[in-house]
Order: C-alpha cells, then sequence, then structure tokens
C-alpha cells in the first residue's frame, strides 16, 4: 500500500471510529504516532489510543541447535508474556496477540501457539479470534525463532506512562533473572508475571508501572523516570543487582509515594525491593 493510499484508509478508518470532523481535522498519520519508551501509541480517535508492544527470543526452545532449551509451550507463554505486560501495565487493555514463528507448524509451532493462547488466556483473551500468527513451512529450522506483537487499547487519561511524581520512590517487584545465567521456570515463585501486573493496576497509591527486560533494573528505572520529566537517584543499598538481565520480565518496576512501600509489599506475593528515588 502507497503512502497516499493508507492515508486515505486511516482517514476512513477515523470515521468509524470517531467523527467526519475529527477525521477531518487529521493530516497525517505521524500526527497520530508516538513512541513511549517500548510501547508504541496510535491515537484513534479522540482520546481513545491503540497500544503496541512486541518481543522476540531466539535461540531458545526445543530444537537441536538452541543455545537454551525449554518446551515449545513454556516459550510460547514466555514470549506472549513479555509484551502482553508492557501492555497491561500501560493502563491499556490487551485486544489481539500475534505470533510470528520461525519453525514449523507440526510439531514445534502448535506446542509454542497453545503456550501463547494459554497465557493470553490469562491475560482475558479467550477468544481464538484474539491470537493469530503465522509459521515456516517452507525451509526446515534447526534452531528456535518468536516473535510476539500485542495490540491493546485505552484511554489517553488512564495511560500510566510518564505518571511517577517527584520524591516518590521506584521500587521493583520481583526479581531479575534471565537465561542461561537462571533457570526460568513457572514454578519460581521470584519472578513477576501477568497476575503480579494486574494487582498493581489495582493499588491506587502505584502511580507508573515498567516491566523489565534484558537491559536491566537502573535503565528501566531511568526510563520512567525520563517519562516524567525527573531524574532517578538510585539506592545504592538496594538487594538487587540492578543492572542484570530480568530476561523475559522477570520483575517490575512502579513508582509510588515512600509511605506506601509496606502496603505494596503486603499486596502482592513476590519481593519487593526500593531501587530509588525520582528527583527533579
Amino acid at each position: 500500500m502507497i503512502a497516499g493510499e493508507a492515508e486515505k484508509t486511516y482517514l476512513e478508518l477515523m470515521e468509524l471510529f470517531g467523527s467526519r470532523a475529527q477525521a477531518a481535522r487529521c493530516d497525517t498519520i505521524s500526527q497520530r504516532l508516538k513512541k513511549v519508551r517500548d510501547l508504541t501509541l496510535v491515537r484513534v480517535a479522540g482520546p481513545n489510543y491503540l497500544v503496541i508492544a512486541c518481543d522476540s527470543d531466539g535461540g531458545i526452545g526445543p530444537k537441536v541447535h538452541d543455545t537454551v532449551y525449554t518446551t515449545g509451550y513454556w516459550l510460547g507463554r514466555l514470549a506472549a508474556r513479555v509484551p502482553l505486560m508492557e501492555v497491561m501495565a500501560s493502563g491499556a487493555a490487551p485486544l489481539l496477540v500475534l505470533n510470528a514463528l520461525s519453525v514449523e507448524l507440526e510439531p514445534t509451532g502448535k506446542s509454542i501457539i497453545a503456550g501463547v493462547r494459554a497465557e493470553a488466556a490469562a491475560a482475558g483473551l479467550t477468544d481464538p479470534a484474539a491470537v493469530s500468527g503465522s509459521t515456516e513451512e517452507n525451509v526446515p529450522t534447526v534452531a528456535t525463532g518468536v516473535g510476539v506483537t500485542v495490540i491493546g487499547v485505552g484511554q489517553e487519561a488512564l495511560l500510566k506512562p510518564g505518571t511517577g511524581r517527584a520524591f516518590e520512590l521506584v521500587a521493583a517487584v520481583g526479581v531479575p533473572k534471565s537465561a542461561p545465567a537462571d533457570d526460568v521456570t513457572s514454578s519460581d515463585r521470584d519472578i513477576a508475571d501477568l497476575s503480579t501486573v494486574r494487582s498493581l493496576l489495582g493499588l491506587s497509591f502505584i502511580g507508573d508501572i515498567l516491566p523489565v527486560g534484558s537491559k536491566g533494573i537502573a535503565y528501566e528505572a531511568r526510563q520512567m523516570a525520563m517519562a516524567a520529566g525527573l531524574n532517578l537517584l538510585l539506592d545504592q543499598g538496594c538487594p538487587l543487582d540492578v543492572n542484570k538481565s530480568a530476561g523475559p520480565s522477570t520483575c517490575v518496576l512502579v513508582s509510588l509515594p515512600e509511605n506506601c512501600l509496606p502496603q505494596l509489599a503486603a499486596a502482592v506475593d513476590k519481593p519487593v525491593a526500593p531501587v530509588g528515588q525520582l528527583v527533579p
């Protein structure tokens, strides 16, 4: 589709979501797009946004040349969990999960898709149409490659990125772990998951929520501060390795008033540790 056709299609979409007047005010698609941390936001009508997150895994799986062995099912769950957590943590509701698998459908693809569907269901997406994707049927593969994209919907006033406030604490919920240094398993009670994010969303004193990825706690905490127009003062006494990869988002950062830290620890069934403070 050429740019002019894409613009026409987009304006028609605006008329469906909003009004003809709103569509007329839309000059270019790029004016509706913005990047917030690892999220892409698309304003579709008025205060309504599509929120898009994606993640990939390579060399992890059940194939002979994978560097790290795991079952296709568990790989599917973790691959879907990361972008689902990112969309949910933003304050948006997941709508679609799309998987791009660089493996054959039988048997590897089916086991990965089963894991993706299970994780999608845990996020509330139980309709079979909410999960779609593609596999590699033309070229034999000897190592596993997975990409997952999640599309959600949310209202601007409810989106959380950038809502941290000066002098609030930044705390980690969960412990950073990543293969191959760590064995990330479903029985590990130290790692954050979708239920962790859901619990955090239900706490009125929590501001920003940010799943931690491969760049580690310190990097993501600075991203949280930057989104709020603030700086980060790292806690030198933090018991966690703030530079260690958290792999498939095994921990989540939150901003909150300092006096609410005991309430946070009581509300979640994961380890909680202060990692810094947001400062002007």
